[in-house]
C-alpha cells in the first residue's frame, strides 16, 4: 500500500529529506514551502506554497491530500506547533511537539532541564530576563562568556567573547537583546555534531559530522547558518574518541529520558552540537530537527528506507537494525550569494554547470523562466561522496567551482589541511 508523506520546509535540508524518501521508497510525496524549490517541486505529487508557520493552512492541505505521515524540516514550524496541530487531525509526525521542541527553541529551558536532571555536559550558565542584569554579571565576571538569545535566531545569534566580540562588544550586543539572555562559560575545543533518530525511548545515532559556521576560508568572518560540513568513512571523526562519542550519545539519551519523565516525550530527530573539550564533550545546544547542512551529509549516505524509519519512529518500535548508512566519506559545500551573510546579493542569476557525480541540493534559490536567481540566504549545496575524505572533497569542490554567477563558497571545507588543524588543536588540549 502506497503511503503519503508530507515534508514541511523548502530548503537544502528538506531537499535532502525528499531525495532520500524518493530514493528508498514508493511513497507519494507532498511538500509545504514558502517558495518553490526547483529541486523538490518536480518530485512531489503536489506542493503548497505557504509559510511553514501557517499551521492552519498546512493542516488543511494535509487533510485534503489524506497525508499518512509528516516530517518537519525547520525549527520555526515546530515552535509554532505544527506537530501538535497535525497530530490533533490524526496525522502523526516525525518531529517533536511544541513543548518538546523547547529543547531547541528555548535555550533557558534546555539548560535548566539539563541542570535539574543532572545531565552531563552542561556548562556553567546564568539566565537573565533584563539586559542590565546580564551586563552587570558580565562586568563582574573575569572569564570569557558565550552570549545567547533565549529564542530562535537561525543559527546566527550567538556571540562568543574572544572569538566574535571583546568585552565592550559583548556588552553592546547584550543591550541589543534587551531581555531573554543566557550567559555561559566559553567552551574551548573542537565542535562536532551527533544526530539521532528517536521514537521517544530509543535513539539510533547517525554518522558524526563537523559543520563550519564561519563565512570565509580559515574560519574567518561572521557566523552563518553553515557553509558546509564533512563526515568520515568510518562515521567517526579523528579528534573524537570512541569514549567521547559514547558520552555524547549518553547525554542525548538522558535528555530524551528527561523529556519523557516530564510528560513531554520527544520524538523525531535530535541534533546534538557538542564541543569536545579537554574534559570531554559539552553541549553547545540541542536542535529539534536535522541540521542544515549536516542533513545532506547523513541522508546522502542513508541506505535504509527513510519512510520505514519514520513509521517505526512514530510507532515507538525503532531499532538499530532499521537504520543503515554507507561507509563513505562526505563533503558538503554551500554556494552563497556575494555579501552573505550581512548583505547578500539577491536576484542575481546563477548556473549550476556540470556537477556529476556530486549530489546537488537546492536551497534559497528562485527559478524564473528556466533561470535560477539568488535570494537572501544560502543558494545551493553540493555533496561529494567517496571512499576517502580527499576523494569526497575533490568531487564537491569540482562541482562547486563549476557554478557561474555572483556566488562564492568555502574552498577549505573537507580538505586534509583543515582536518589536520582540528586534530592538532585537540592534541594540544589533551
Amino acid at each position: 500500500m502506497t503511503i503519503r508523506i508530507l515534508v514541511v520546509g523548502g530548503g537544502g535540508r528538506e531537499h535532502a529529506i525528499l531525495a532520500s524518501l524518493q530514493r528508498n521508497s514508493d511513497a507519494d510525496l507532498y511538500a509545504v514551502m514558502p517558495r518553490k524549490n526547483p529541486g523538490m517541486s518536480g518530485h512531489c505529487r503536489d506542493i503548497l506554497l505557504e509559510k511553514e508557520t501557517h499551521i492552519d493552512e498546512i493542516a488543511a492541505f494535509a487533510r485534503k491530500k489524506a497525508i499518512d505521515y509528516a516530517i518537519i524540516g525547520p525549527e520555526a514550524p515546530l515552535e509554532a506547533g505544527v506537530v501538535d496541530r497535525l497530530e490533533s487531525e490524526g496525522i502523526p509526525c516525525m518531529g517533536p511537539t511544541m513543548a518538546a521542541a523547547r529543547l531547541e527553541t528555548d535555550k533557558a529551558f534546555c539548560r535548566e532541564m539539563m541542570d535539574a536532571h543532572g545531565i552531563a555536559g552542561c556548562p556553567r550558565y546564568r539566565v537573565f530576563h533584563a539586559a542590565d542584569d546580564a551586563v552587570r554579571f558580565l562586568e563582574s565576571h573575569e572569564g570569557d562568556l558565550a552570549i545567547k538569545p533565549i529564542g530562535l535566531t537561525g543559527g546566527k545569534g550567538v556571540r562568543i567573547m574572544g572569538e566574535h566580540v571583546d568585552r565592550k562588544g559583548a556588552i553592546e550586543y547584550i543591550r541589543t537583546l534587551r531581555s531573554g539572555i543566557v550567559l555561559e562559560d566559553r567552551l574551548i575545543g573542537e565542535e562536532f555534531t551527533l544526530q539521532a533518530f528517536t521514537d521517544g525511548t530509543h535513539l539510533v545515532p547517525m554518522p558524526l559530522v563537523q559543520d563550519h559556521k564561519r563565512a570565509y576560508d580559515g574560519d574567518e568572518g561572521p557566523n552563518t547558518g553553515g557553509m558546509g560540513s564533512y563526515s568520515m568513512p568510518d562515521h567517526g571523526l579523528p579528534f573524537v574518541t570512541d569514549a567521547d562519542r559514547k558520552t555524547a550519545l549518553g547525554i542525548m539519551k538522558s535528555a530524551v529520558a528527561a523529556m519523557e519523565e516530564a510528560g513531554t516525550p520527544y520524538r523525531g530527530i535530535l541534533y546534538g552540537q557538542f564541543m569536545n573539550t579537554r574534559e570531554g564533550p559539552m553541549v553547545i545546544e540541542f536542535n529539534a530537527r536535522f541540521g542544515d547542512p549536516e542533513a545532506m551529509n547523513v541522508l546522502s549516505l542513508l541506505e535504509a528506507d527513510l519512510s520505514t524509519i519514520i513509521e517505526k519512529g512514530i510507532e515507538g518500535s525503532l531499532t538499530q537494525k532499521d537504520v543503515r548508512f554507507e561507509k563513505n566519506a562526505t563533503v558538503c559545500k554551500y554556494l552563497v550569494p556575494e555579501g552573505y551573510p550581512e548583505s547578500p546579493l539577491t536576484g542575481s542569476p546563477v548556473v549550476a554547470g556540470e556537477y556529476d557525480p556530486a549530489l546537488l541540493y537546492y536551497a534559497n534559490v528562485e527559478e524564473k523562466d528556466g533561470t535560477l536567481y539568488t535570494q537572501s540566504s544560502r543558494t545551493m549545496a553540493f555533496v561529494g561522496m567517496g571512499k576517502t575524505l580527499r576523494e569526497a572533497e575533490g568531487i564537491a569542490e569540482r562541482a562547486a567551482s563549476q557554478v557561474k554567477g555572483r556566488v562564492r563558497h568555502r574552498r577549505d571545507i573537507g580538505t586534509e589541511a583543515l582536518l589536520r588543524k582540528r586534530i592538532d588543536h585537540m592534541k594540544e588540549l589533551r
